[in-house]
């Protein structure tokens, strides 16, 4: 496909660079980080022009004294005061924050959004920072500028005028800080609806879901400290070098420590092999490496459920000459169920637990020995487990591992999810939710004086449905680029063009501004890295990490452009625009985030004596019942799943494919076409396959293919023109990049247990390309 043909197709655009050069495949062999981290680093602060301002950002980014969180991913921060606490992907999304280039009123100008609309996602975000609210001007076909004042009065306006407040749903992307969060929930409840999408329900859903029926809590039990005192690691569907890189610290420390380090995915990612910690300067300098596995096992895609049930398995039959192998005290004391959970293991044969994971019992049997001799285990996982149909059940099957040898409520052991963006666990904390409490709703109405909505309101794949039918007009979304992350690309297309009205709050330019409603404005906010100024002086706003941890995060920089205004004060701007009669004081809250935090602290459990907390080194950490040994379960204790095993085994001739990040991305910004740690070299549209495979279909090594989608009602969707990449993945097995393939999974392929969009199970057939 030329790219001329792309430009005239919407529903495929490209989304990274255009090529330099041809295409390459060469598998990787180093370690991960190391040298090869630094000079990508290098290039890419020489590229961007911040030779200077991206040093000076990297020693002050994620320092616990006036230091600013990176805005990449949610790993917690060191806890022994670690002074160059950051990492590859972590530099690069600062810097392209820190950018000198700007998307100004003459861009937006000399560019009608049809023309935008051709650019690629890549050559859009590359224009660099918004610098003014622009509104779209259908007589031109381009956005022209908006006043502040104006752009808040049409958004409160165009609220006041719908017949029902459902009638509007309000995004948050993983960025937005806690105060902000939460004044923005405030909003949306004091308006009267529960239409709180967000990018958890496409992400980590099923986490929370399996967490809070097995332990009465949505999130992990454990912390840093915990990593760094484990016995034993299990890393399940995690791509540490590039969605969590700072992961790699505290693998390297497990290893020399003696810990085992087992690790989980379809496909070996170097962060499974070896690193080389940036850091560790003495390492670096004489180029040694340190081992971040033990073991590693490719189950087929969506066979880990059954990987953990064989482990469970192999554990209670060795209870039966061994009474160690179980903690028969903390199961007795602390759960429900085992009963029916062990009855189940013994019923389920051996054969199928093989056919299901894609495994042999040996290596099964492997993992579960590894577990078994470990005094404390730790197991981790991310989207590799939650974006599947049986995504909850596979997530209670890790709780059920856990209790099996008690290990949970003390040092070093627990469930671990990896949360992949900058504060999205906090965006839930704070009141992002479609699905909320009773509890959190008195809490919220006794502190904010506000009568909140009881009604649950809609999530991210329901409010799509819902903007394509009509019933919401207007979408305000809070960071992220929600058209190209968001499933079924044709579908979230015309979702957002059927509404009424839709607001960007946003950094930079993406294809969510030039895929728009019949109205359509586009608000620039503060980037993390940037200093706050409010009436009461420069502010700090916090921020969760994957660990429960609460920490204050500071800017550095002067902002892009005068014109910006922070997240606060942004939603207080449609707030009071939208609500005049309210009696909540959004510009007194604006004033000085403290008062907000203030609020907070009597809204939001856990967040009690919030200002004094925040400012003690590293924050502090939001209790968590289940490790205390607290279940806030209707059992009140720690409960067993009983789920009947999935059928995960594609249907012959048919491929099972997960969609993922190449490592030279975040979420759906892309630096390059490259992926250093798979061997690729300029290319994106491209899928991986079992070389097997390949050859059963007649396709060669670099060979042009179609990939077609096959959707639970029945329907297909395609792309042509991909390229077929031979790869160490298990037969029946594919995988490629998010967010071209997005436009694969269709709106109805969501799991019925966490309602997230299937993104790494979904069934295609791969052809040689037609002509």
């Amino acid at each position: 496909m030329s790219i001329d043909d792309e430009a005239q197709e919407p529903l495929e655009p490209r989304v990274g660079p255009v090529p330099e050069d041809d295409p390459e495949f060469r598998p990787y062999r180093h370690p991960a980080a190391g040298w090869g981290a630094a000079r990508s680093v290098t290039r890419f602060l020489l590229e961007e022009r911040a030779l200077v301002d991206g040093p000076r950002a990297i020693m002050r980014m994620n320092h616990e004294n006036g230091g600013f969180d990176c805005p990449g991913c949610a790993w917690p921060d060191d806890t022994k005061g670690l002074h160059l606490d950051i990492c590859e992907n972590g530099i690069k999304h600062v810097t392209w924050e820190m950018t000198r280039k700007r998307v100004d009123r003459d861009f937006f100008a000399a560019h009608a959004v049809t023309e935008l609309a051709g650019w690629s996602d890549y050559d859009l975000e590359n224009q660099g920072r918004l610098t003014e609210p622009m509104v779209y001007d259908a007589a031109s076909d381009h956005y022209v500028p908006i006043s502040w004042k104006d752009a808040f009065e049409l958004v409160g306006a165009t609220l006041r005028g719908l017949d029902s407040p459902n009638r509007a749903a309000y995004y948050t992307s993983g960025r937005l800080g806690n105060e902000a969060t939460f004044l923005y929930q405030l909003m949306a409840r004091e308006l009267g609806t529960n239409n709180l999408p967000d990018c958890s329900n496409m992400c980590h859903e099923a986490s929370g879901r399996a967490l809070q029926a097995s332990l009465g809590t949505g999130k992990g039990t454990v912390d840093l400290k915990d990593w760094e005192s484990a016995d034993a690691l299990f890393i399940l569907g995690v791509n540490a070098a590039s969605n969590a890189p700072r992961m790699l610290t505290a693998l390297a420390e497990a290893d020399r420590r003696g810990a085992r380090i087992v690790h989980v995915n379809p496909l070996v990612e170097a962060a499974a092999t070896r690193t080389i910690v940036p850091h560790e300067f003495t390492d670096m300098a004489l180029f040694r490496t340190t081992r971040t596995s033990t073991l590693n096992l490719q189950p087929r895609i969506g066979g880990d459920m059954a990987l953990l049930r064989g482990m469970a398995k192999a554990v209670l039959e060795k209870s039966a000459s061994d009474p160690k192998a179980l903690d028969v005290a903390f199961i007795d004391r602390h759960t429900t169920g085992f009963e029916e959970y062990r009855a189940l293991c013994e019923a389920t044969p051996w054969e199928e637990l093989e056919r299901q994971s894609g495994l042999s019992r040996d290596d099964i049997l492997e993992a579960a020995r590894v577990y078994g001799e470990a005094d404390r285990s730790i197991v981790s996982w991310c989207l590799g487990l939650t974006q599947h149909e049986h995504g909850v059940d596979t997530v209670r099957e890790i709780v059920n591992l856990l209790l099996l040898r008690g290990n949970l409520g003390r040092e070093g052991a627990g469930p671990s999810p990896v949360r992949g963006h900058s504060n999205v666990q906090g965006n839930r904390t704070c009141g992002i939710d479609h699905r909320p409490t009773d509890a959190f709703l008195d809490r919220l109405a006794d502190a904010c004086g506000i009568d909140p909505p009881r009604e649950h309101g809609l999530d991210t794949v329901r409010t799509i449905r819902a903007m394509r039918e009509g019933t919401v007009k207007v979408f305000v979304g809070m960071g992220g680029n929600f058209a190209l992350a968001a499933p079924d690309t044709a579908a979230t297309y015309a979702a957002l063009r059927s509404c009424d009205l839709t607001v960007q709050v946003s950094t930079k330019l993406n294809r969510s501004h030039v895929v728009h409603g019949r109205a359509a404005l586009i608000l620039p906010c503060l980037g993390r890295t940037e200093k706050d100024h409010q009436r009461r002086g420069v502010q700090s706003t916090s921020v969760e990490d994957s660990m429960s941890m609460v920490h204050l995060s500071v800017g550095m920089k002067r902002p892009a452009s005068p014109r910006l205004l922070s997240e606060p004060a942004i939603v207080a701007g449609m707030a009071r625009a939208a609500l005049p009669d309210s009696e909540t004081p959004w510009d007194w809250y604006v004033e000085d985030y403290d008062r907000i935090r203030d609020t907070m602290a009597e809204a939001l459990e856990g967040f009690e004596d919030f200002n004094r907390r925040v400012r003690l080194p590293l924050g502090f950490r939001i209790k968590q019942p289940a490790r205390e040994l607290v279940f806030l379960t209707p059992s009140g204790r720690a409960e067993f799943s009983s789920a009947a095993l999935p059928d995960i085994v594609p249907e012959p001739g048919t491929l099972a494919l997960g969609t993922m990040r190449s490592h030279d991305q975040w979420n759906t910004t892309i630096y390059s076409d490259n992926d250093r740690y798979r061997g690729v070299k300029n290319l994106r549209t491209l899928v991986f396959m079992n070389r097997a495979d390949m050859r059963e279909r007649g396709i060669a090594d670099m060979g042009p293919v179609d990939i077609t989608s096959t959707a639970k009602d029945g329907s297909s969707r395609f792309l042509t023109g991909y390229t077929a990449i031979p790869y160490d993945i298990p037969r029946g097995c594919a995988a490629g990049y998010m967010p071209e393939m997005n436009v694969l999974c269709a709106l109805g392929d969501y799991s019925t247990q966490s309602d997230q969009p299937i993104m790494k199970h979904l069934k295609v057939t791969v052809v040689p390309a037609a002509g």
